[in-house]
């Protein structure tokens, strides 16, 4: 397998500054899904989805999966929230989920400096009960790809970090799945 650490979740929870915080505190280079896939085709998430549909999404987002089999090491990947799906996780590294209520998720959103950019972002928000039911669903499916389980909801930041890097020791040492702490 791969040494690299792949952050998925539901959109919102912080995978990518949750991400990029890691990257600080480690010093492994941190890429990020969406990013590539909105570099490589010049065109954002939300425009991909509505003028090709998430089907060709969803197709991008596997290709982007075997570039990374293919091309990337020892690197920490945040995930756009579907990116789960793609047929190749376990082989891209270490599947780190990034857990939370959709409560948690939500207020995370509303309190954040930017926060209409950020619900803009995502507009599934904006339509509470199919946003819940998603949640409902993928967090069933997160579960069962993940290698390590992070609730953020329990700490600041620094709190996680430490928990991470705990998990990520227990877990070469064992090469078993870990549950949440």
């Amino acid at each position: 397998m791969k040494d690299n650490i792949i952050f998925i979740g539901f959109m919102g929870v912080g995978k990518g500054t949750f991400a990029r915080e890691y990257a600080t505190h480690s010093g492994i280079f941190n890429i990020d899904t969406d990013d590539l896939i909105e570099s490589a085709h010049n065109m954002r998430i939300k425009t991909i989805f509505k003028k090709k549909g998430e089907p060709y999404f969803r197709k991008l987002e596997q290709e982007c999966a075997n570039w990374i089999e293919n091309s990337i090491d020892h690197t920490i990947i945040s995930c756009g929230g579907g990116f789960y799906k793609v047929q190749n996780i376990k082989q891209l590294g270490t599947v780190v989920w990034l857990d939370a209520s959709y409560e948690w998720i939500y207020n995370r959103l509303k309190k954040a400096p930017n926060a209409k950019k950020k619900i803009a972002k995502r507009p599934l928000f904006k339509r509470e009960h199919e946003a819940k039911k998603l949640y409902k669903v993928r967090k069933k499916e997160y579960s069962k790809v993940a290698d390590i389980v992070l609730d953020m909801e329990k700490g600041d930041t620094k709190d996680i970090v430490k928990q991470l890097n705990k998990k990520l020791r227990m877990l070469k040492s064992s090469q078993k799945p870990l549950e949440t702490l």
